[in-house]
């Protein structure tokens, strides 16, 4: 007999019985609270959102049935009423007793589950993080004939249920009582569930009330009738500021029916950096879901706070935060798509409102434009931009310069302006966030525009030649003056240009940085380092000094018969030119302009006393 024959006469191993899983409910409830949910808070959303379920259910099936909620709160324990659908026996054990099933997945609500807010089955076991005991005493509305039902669990993961009198509850509908686990007393205060229920619950279709204090109030802020639009703007920024804290600018309708959102977005009243991720408040179904949704809008719209109402989007397992899936891409673009056309409304009917919202949050309108072509083309008129002639829109800078001329650095433009604007050249700061990008994107909304980049070579270009045998007179102190800055990576050459105010100009470009940069750090490493930096040694163009003929100062100096006296005003006129373009000194420089002083100090001191 073969061994295939042998293996196969052997009998099989019998099947062994499958295994469940065993939960350690401590284990668990740490996790909840320390990973899952944010803050013990969310145990009194779990309390509202179950029996506000509990109520839609039973309505589903009743439409006339009572739709009440009711919180009472003393001496450490909280107790919450519905008049719900309720559970019977068999629900209880199937239901509560089991961790990961959600009553809305029971036979006959499967249909009508988008109407329910919780979809995770987690429910109760969120109470366990501020109780140490739970206990349920529920009367199904579904089954008239079967009797009260008491569930009663413990943090150990343990629990009873046991059948109750007619008496212990004789209508439909359901009643939670928590007492507080130990250190968590004030979560189940009178004063802490008051506010935590009109926080969680102020927009819930239900009458839900804290003892006698009503919790919601409806209909939302947005949605009432107001005398007018004056009277609700009012009204809503009194909204605004008793939910975030400021008196917002405008206010944006974010209505999109198809998507199920009802709301309103704050414009804010001061700048905030585009790197700031907003809080958004959502409500799911009335529930406040979270107040710190951040992928809600377009990035580019940081310059407003939203709340709204949802029932289209899905919320994350801990019910804390959106889940990013198409449907909230589509209501993302749906409420870009609000905002932008309020801001196109604005320019076009209401000029005066449009100036004082860009005055603050041009830097937000500029993003948007970047990727919206039209966008762009509506905002020509009114996007501020640092120029030449002042503080311009592009649209009127256009129409002053055939060619519109711009820098890629603040630090370029500081350097070339002055000269620039006296040459007759139009040139933009594209150094701000986003501004190199939207002057480049101007030929593509403005038919015709010319657009060019300035750099060092075209504003030398841009100034008067000298004389050529004045050049050649002044050889020697141009001499001097290069040998005095040539280990700065500087050269020296002679121009004549307006305004004649200035007596020097310091001109470089991004690649003649580099390779400074490049050159400083060669010199400060060590032998193997320096030897890489040095293989890396490129052809740029060294920055250069441009000294002014037509200044009197210059041409005084180019007089000076001392070779060394020019080196030291030549570095007077370096470091003089750096500061002027406002950029920032290496510790080269700043040596450099120290020994200038001393040295031009010394100078006169000693021509003091040779003529004494």
């Amino acid at each position: 007999m073969d061994s295939q024959t042998s293996q196969a006469s052997q009998p099989s191993p019998s099947p062994q019985p499958p295994h469940t899983f065993q939960v350690d409910l401590r284990g668990l409830v740490d996790l909840l609270s320390h990973h899952l949910y944010s803050s013990p808070k969310v145990y009194l959303r779990e309390l509202l959102q179950n029996a506000v379920d509990a109520v839609t259910a039973r309505r589903a099936d009743e439409p006339d049935a009572p739709a009440r909620v009711r919180l009472y709160a003393e001496g450490g324990a909280l107790r919450v009423e519905d008049t719900g659908v309720g559970l019977t026996e068999a629900d209880v054990h199937s239901l509560l007793a089991t961790i990961g099933r959600s009553s809305k997945r029971a036979e006959g609500l499967e249909e009508a589950r988008s109407d329910f807010l919780g979809q995770f089955g987690i429910g109760l076991l969120a109470c366990f993080v501020v109780a140490e005991r739970i206990r349920v005493v529920s009367r199904s509305a579904r089954t008239p004939g079967a009797p009260p039902v008491e569930w009663t669990a413990s943090d150990d993961g343990s629990y009873t249920v046991r059948t109750l009198p007619d008496a212990e509850r004789p209508e439909p509908g359901t009643t939670v009582h928590l007492v507080a686990r130990a250190g968590a007393a004030e979560w189940l205060a009178p004063g802490r569930v008051a506010e935590l229920a009109r926080d969680f619950g102020s927009l819930l279709p239900y009458d839900v009330r804290v003892g006698d204090e009503a919790v919601t109030d409806l209909p939302a802020p947005w949605d009432r009738p107001y005398p007018g639009p004056a009277a609700r703007r009012v009204a809503l920024a009194r909204h605004c500021h008793d939910l975030f804290g400021f008196t917002p600018l405008d206010t944006i309708d974010l209505s999109v029916p198809l998507a199920g959102i009802r709301g309103v977005a704050y414009v804010l009243p001061s700048a905030v950096s585009p790197a700031q991720r907003a809080g958004h408040r959502v409500h799911l179904k009335g529930m406040l879901l979270t107040e710190r949704a951040e992928q809600l809008l377009p990035d580019w719209a940081f310059f407003v706070r939203c709340v709204l109402d949802t029932d289209s989007l899905r919320p994350t397992a801990s019910r804390e935060a959106l889940y990013e899936d198409e449907t909230l891409a589509g209501v993302r673009e749906a409420l870009g798509e609000r905002i932008r056309a309020w801001l196109t409304g604005l320019a076009a009917g209401d000029p005066e409102r449009l100036a004082a919202f860009l005055s603050v949050h041009h830097l937000g309108v500029k993003s948007l434009a970047r990727h919206d072509r039209e966008m762009l083309r509506t905002m020509l008129p009114w996007l501020p931009f640092e120029t030449t002639d002042g503080r311009l829109s592009l649209e009127e800078f256009a129409q002053r310069h055939t060619v519109v001329h711009f820098t890629r650095t603040v630090e370029e433009f500081r350097q070339v302006a002055p000269i620039a604007s006296a040459q007759g050249i139009g040139v933009i700061n594209g150094g701000y966030t986003y501004d190199s990008e939207l002057v480049q994107a101007l030929p593509s909304v403005r038919p015709g525009t010319v657009v060019a980049e300035l750099d060092a070579e075209t504003v030398t270009a841009h100034l008067d030649a000298v004389d050529p045998a004045e050049e050649l007179a002044l050889s020697g102190f141009l001499a001097a003056a290069r040998a005095r800055l040539d280990p700065l990576g500087c050269d020296v050459v002679l121009r004549a240009f307006h305004p004649l105010s200035v007596s020097a100009l310091h001109l470089d470009d991004r690649d003649a940085r580099h390779e400074q940069a490049r050159a400083d750090a060669e010199a400060q490493a060590d032998d193997l380092w320096a030897g890489i930096l040095g293989s890396l040694r490129g052809s740029a163009p060294r920055a250069r000094l441009v000294l002014n003929h037509l200044n009197p100062l210059v041409r005084r100096i180019s007089a000076l018969p001392d070779p060394e006296l020019i080196g030291t005003a030549a570095e007077s006129l370096y470091g003089q030119a750096l500061l002027m373009a406002q950029r920032p000194l290496r510790p080269a420089d700043s040596a450099l302009l120290n020994r200038a002083f001393i040295g031009l100090l010394e100078w006169a001191t000693h021509s003091e006393d040779g003529r004494a």
